[in-house]
């Protein structure tokens, strides 16, 4: 993995959640002794917010913040020329496949894409490339598990893209030599703003169709429970927040 990356994904594992608030919660408690107030404040404040992403509800709301897009209109969606979907993750040596297969937002996107594939006739077009060394790439992944499982012929696949930014200017490429600008990006709801706004600057026009979105009309008791599910999409969530503040940064 290259050092950049590798510095990245460090940083990604230490700020955020679940492991940022446990190392502010620890600190806390090293620091009752000389400081209590402070100590207890900072413990406190990292289990509770912990608890709180973890809970349905808040992640929720921290997915809405960042997109509060409807599922895609068919009527719309069949006015693009092509459905491009991102990679979101490998699965490295899965056992039970023998070895690399999609990763679960890989694989959530891929099954959503295949659905709007079939529902509206457009070509498909993938993108993502290898994340480290010995690891095959998300696209070639993902054109493999369209074709063969859901039989879905993909058109492009772009396996050297290694971010979003990468995604949208390789898929824009592609797409253009074929005069096509006209797509629907399938993204999960908390990427759908800022790989929205990347593939715009790329020079498409995108048609959002968001995967996994919170539904707020059938609220239940479980909502307010912390759940690992909910924790995995706060994660999330507040990484496209980080990324949004540190795009915004004068100079980016």
């Amino acid at each position: 993995m290259p050092e950049s990356l590798l510095i990245k994904a460090i940083a990604k594992a230490l700020l955020l959640p679940p492991t940022g608030l446990l190392l502010l919660a620890l600190v806390g408690l090293a620091m009752i002794r000389r400081h209590p107030r402070i100590g207890r404040l900072l413990a406190t404040a990292g289990v509770i917010t912990l608890l709180a992403l973890s809970t349905p509800i808040v992640a929720g709301a921290l997915v809405r913040l960042l997109d509060d897009s409807p599922p895609i209109d068919l009527a719309v969606a069949k006015a693009a020329q092509a459905i491009v979907i991102p990679g979101g993750g490998v699965r490295r040596n899965a056992l039970e496949y023998g070895g690399d297969t999609l990763g679960r937002l890989t694989l959530e996107r891929v099954r959503y894409g295949a659905r709007l594939a079939k529902q509206t006739g457009l070509p498909v077009l993938v993108t993502g490339g290898a994340p480290k060394a010995a690891v095959r790439a998300e696209a070639d992944l993902m054109r493999e598990a369209l074709e063969r499982e859901y039989g879905i012929l993909v058109r492009w696949a772009d396996n050297r893209a290694s971010n979003t930014r990468e995604n949208a200017a390789n898929a824009a490429k592609a797409l253009a030599r074929e005069g096509k600008r006209r797509l629907v990006l399938v993204m999960h709801s908390f990427d759908v703003r800022r790989a929205k706004g990347l593939f715009e600057a790329a020079g498409m026009e995108v048609i959002a169709a968001p995967t996994q979105i919170p539904r707020w009309d059938e609220l239940e008791a479980a909502d307010f429970l912390p759940s690992v599910g909910a924790l995995y999409t706060a994660h999330f969530a507040l990484y496209e927040l980080l990324a949004l503040a540190r795009d915004a940064l004068p100079g980016r």
